[in-house]
């Protein structure tokens, strides 16, 4: 039989993928996916689950699909993902709502899951090997239809002591390059203009099958024989970030001058504390060599505040590193001692004052972004125009410096309607609430 599906999806662009691979396998199964959750005959809900934040989310969402599902909305619940992985027996148990569950190590089963509580009657909860699952398979794209992600590995190898992610995702493994390019080749003729590079860490890809030296460079400059216009870089980690690859970023103009490094803190004992292999001293070269070689460049980061051994000196160093590095995009997150974690069992401070620090540590960054859009008013950018506000009675989209979904927009006048997928070129000329104003070029 053939059922109506709609798909919820939490949390991270990986976790984003996974679930446009569902939708692929639900839709090739003879089903249709709606937007909608009412009416549907299944609702899929694909969780986050690295932090008690993203937990939450996900259970409130899935309490608001049980609701329907009271209410004859809708007649089924399958929970996906990372929360399903890390706390299987308590969704199964406490929420009796929940018609199945599968893990990170099953997404390829939706298709198997939707047929047993639907037929059956069955409470399936697949977990598979997250260490082997597949990471291939066709995709329903979620995205616009000018950028699209594209997922160059699985699972996690850094084991950094404050993270769930290895025992949710599994051990580091890339997949193949031929594989990546045939897919890329296939978002390339599809129209798609950006294209964005994840895993969990992508710095070290090829490394786990090429005798342990990471191939990200080799693999980027084949990206850039595509038609793309944009080839953007998601979660580089700081230390196996190589001359090669500096050069590849350089020299290819494909590949956007914003480099996201999550560097979490400064203090040389935090980092150790949190199985970090770099050093404060470590972190300012780096910057400093990324801005002499990589022109124009703009850094993503993410910092916690209220790690274990962070005390107010300590606290005061990173606040005064983010003011010496300038580090344009900032994330700026309260620690959360997540069960199962060495962090977990550390010294830390509560997480009202972690929450506390995290606070002020926005403000230095506040001003850090003030100034940097101050430095480019009057300059023209290069923007990917992605739609109309009709409040702000403007235009928006996005130059290099501003990824999806988790930096700012660009807004600007036009004097004729511009559709979202084109570039343009607009000259900078203000700010609104923090983010950048401008106007055409004609």
């Amino acid at each position: 039989m053939s059922y109506n599906v709609s798909f919820i999806s939490l949390g991270c662009a990986k976790n984003q993928v996974n679930c446009e691979q569902m939708m692929a396998s639900v839709q090739a199964a003879g089903h249709n996916i709606q937007i909608a959750p009412e009416g549907a005959d299944v609702v899929v809900v694909n969780t986050c689950g690295f932090l008690a934040s993203a937990c939450e989310e996900a259970i409130d969402n899935i309490l608001e699909m049980a609701e329907l599902k009271q209410s004859g909305q809708l007649k089924k619940i399958l929970v996906t993902g990372c929360m399903a992985q890390r706390y299987k027996k308590d969704v199964l148990d406490e929420m009796p709502e929940v018609d199945g569950v599968l893990g990170t190590g099953s997404y390829a089963q939706i298709a198997q899951a939707i047929e047993e509580v639907m037929e059956q009657g069955l409470r399936p909860c697949y977990l598979g090997n997250i260490h082997t699952a597949d990471q291939s398979g066709e995709r329903i794209l979620s995205t616009p239809p000018w950028y699209a992600y594209l997922r160059i590995a699985e699972g996690c190898d850094n084991h950094c002591s404050y993270c769930v992610i290895p025992s949710l995702r599994g051990k580091f493994r890339s997949r193949p390059m031929n594989e990546l390019l045939d897919e890329a080749s296939e978002l390339a003729s599809a129209g798609v203009q950006e294209l964005l590079v994840i895993a969990q860490d992508i710095t070290r890809y090829g490394a786990d099958f090429n005798g342990g030296v990471p191939m990200l460079d080799k693999l980027l400059q084949e990206l850039c024989k595509l038609e793309f216009k944009w080839i953007r870089l998601h979660y580089l980690y700081p230390d196996e970030i190589t001359d090669e690859l500096i050069d590849t970023i350089a020299r290819e103009p494909k590949i956007l001058p914003y480099l996201d490094i999550p560097m979490q803190h400064c203090n040389n004992t935090v980092l150790k504390a949190m199985n970090r292999r770099d050093t404060k001293e470590t972190l300012t070269a780096m910057v400093a060599k990324l801005r002499e070689r990589i022109p124009g460049l703009v850094l993503r980061t993410s910092i916690i505040a209220g790690l274990p051994y962070e005390g107010e000196e300590e606290f005061e160093e990173l606040s005064q590193f983010l003011r010496d590095m300038r580090i344009e995009r900032a994330g700026v997150f309260p620690f959360s001692p997540e069960e199962g974690t060495r962090a977990a069992l550390m010294e830390h401070v509560d997480f009202e004052e972690a929450q506390r620090r995290a606070e002020l540590l926005v403000d230095v960054q506040s001003d850090i972004i003030d100034d940097y859009n101050e430095s480019l008013l009057g300059e023209e950018r290069e923007v990917l125009c992605e739609g109309f506000d009709g409040q702000a009675q403007m235009f928006f989209g996005r130059s290099y410096a501003e990824s999806p979904d988790i930096d700012g927009r660009i807004y600007f006048t036009a004097d004729e309607a511009v559709a979202p997928g084109t570039f343009v070129t607009v000259r900078l000329t203000g700010t609104m609430d923090g983010e950048l104003t401008g106007e055409l070029e004609q």
